[in-house]
């Protein structure tokens, strides 16, 4: 029996290929606590339900960046065998970029699962990172790429387009900074990132651009982190009213209400599973479920529901557990 993600998803399969959520940090204690809560929780849920992203760009100080990436490299290679880290590197256009790539990627990239690139204007950026990385060694490397600035959302569809570029990420602070004050602070907020015009538009051109060429769209940080109702409700909005698949975490306590918010309900696990093991069991012909009809078209989304349910350590049924827990390569 074939996979059904190889004969469901096709390209849409990379805008679900990601855990949930990333986790941010770039002091040396929090980037230690991140990896060991990472494999703390993958423990409990039976999957890796976040990455850790250990930050240079905002975590190396100014005169340290050098110090700085080489902790970062060996924090990557002392982490286990099942760990997701990744590494955020200078911009491209800064004196540090080059030396991040060569000695993280160049030394850790076999332990990497992405590199990120923040301040990404154009495909020219991405192919200088991607050079970059050919250079240090590390062919393959998927780029995540920050989008900050209004010119970055005007090309999000030809960067997400880039085959080594699998997510895109908004840069809300950076990107409201960019207008030279036309937009207002409380668009930074939790409420306002949500209602101010052109915010809204931002998220939406950016997450339709990921979707057009099967990229993740990732969403930007709630600052308000000790408000963590706020932060879930935002997480639900850009999961349910944005089309975002993924958000960004910057204080662990943010982590659980990201993925309770990005998984799917019970109810829908139930019968998204009856409705893929009658799909199977006709060879994925048209099926009946609860007086409706259903073929490949609507087993897409409810594969999709599936997929959320494991990345977010959700317990799935017997009968699909198996298609979740084992790549498609491995079943013909």
């Amino acid at each position: 029996m074939t996979h059904p993600r190889s004969i469901l998803l096709g390209a849409q399969a990379g805008a679900f290929a990601l855990p949930v959520c990333d986790h941010y940090s770039g002091v040396e204690a929090r980037m230690r606590k991140s990896l060991a809560l990472q494999a703390e929780l993958a423990q409990e849920f039976g999957t890796c339900v976040f990455d850790v992203t250990l930050d240079c760009e905002d975590g190396a100080p100014v005169g340290g960046e050098a110090e700085h990436a080489r902790l970062v490299t060996e924090l990557a290679l002392a982490a286990g065998p099942s760990a997701r880290v990744a590494a955020r590197v200078h911009p491209v256009d800064h004196s540090c970029f080059d030396a991040d790539v060569a000695t993280i990627a160049g030394r850790a990239g076999h332990r990497l699962c992405h590199l990120m690139v923040p301040k990404v204007e154009s495909v020219a950026d991405v192919q200088r990172a991607s050079d970059a990385l050919d250079a240090a060694g590390a062919h393959g490397l998927p780029l995540h790429v920050l989008i900050e600035s209004p010119a970055a959302v005007h090309r999000a569809f030809d960067i997400a387009a880039h085959p080594r570029v699998q997510s895109l990420s908004f840069g809300l602070m950076d990107f409201v900074s960019a207008h030279g004050g036309a937009i207002p602070a409380e668009a930074m907020s939790v409420a306002g990132q949500f209602s101010h015009p052109l915010v809204l538009r931002a998220k939406l051109d950016m997450a339709s651009a990921c979707h057009a060429h099967g990229k993740v769209p990732a969403h930007c940080v709630v600052t308000e982190f000790k408000d963590l109702d706020a932060l879930q409700a935002a997480a639900r909005k850009a999961a349910r009213e944005l089309g975002y698949t993924r958000m960004w975490s910057i204080h662990p306590d943010q982590i659980r209400p990201i993925l309770a918010a990005f998984a799917p309900a019970e109810r829908e696990v139930e019968a998204a599973a009856a409705i893929i093991e009658r799909a199977l069991a006709a060879e994925w012909a048209p099926v009946q479920f609860d007086g409706r009809l259903h073929d490949r078209a609507s087993y897409r989304y409810f594969w999709q529901v599936l997929e959320r349910a494991h990345q977010t350590g959700l317990p799935l049924p017997e009968t699909v557990q198996p298609y979740l827990t084992e790549p498609a390569s491995t079943r013909h």
